[in-house]
């Protein structure tokens, strides 16, 4: 299991349209992809759950990845929260 926390800098946070792209990277995983914020903790292969986060340019968050898979996962996945215009 990989644990990275990250401050989010997506322009924007995770608003529907980052919320899509970023639940259908993680689906394309074959690791479970879980998101903390706020003590909550959500599958990031679901658009609603991520949606329900609210998360926000700026909001810290910890990326969960676990399984065959969970490096690359983690490193795209963080690479997506960080990049700054998307």
């Amino acid at each position: 299991m990989l644990i990275k926390r990250m401050m989010v800098q997506l322009s924007g946070g995770l608003q529907a349209r980052h919320t899509a792209l970023f639940a259908r990277e993680a689906c394309s995983y074959q690791s479970d992809i879980f998101l903390w914020k706020d003590g909550k903790c959500v599958t990031g292969k679901s658009i609603m759950k991520v949606m329900a986060l609210a998360v926000k340019k700026g909001d810290e968050i910890t990326l969960l990845t676990n399984g065959a898979d969970e490096h690359t996962a983690a490193r795209t996945l963080e690479e997506f929260l960080l990049t700054k215009n998307r």
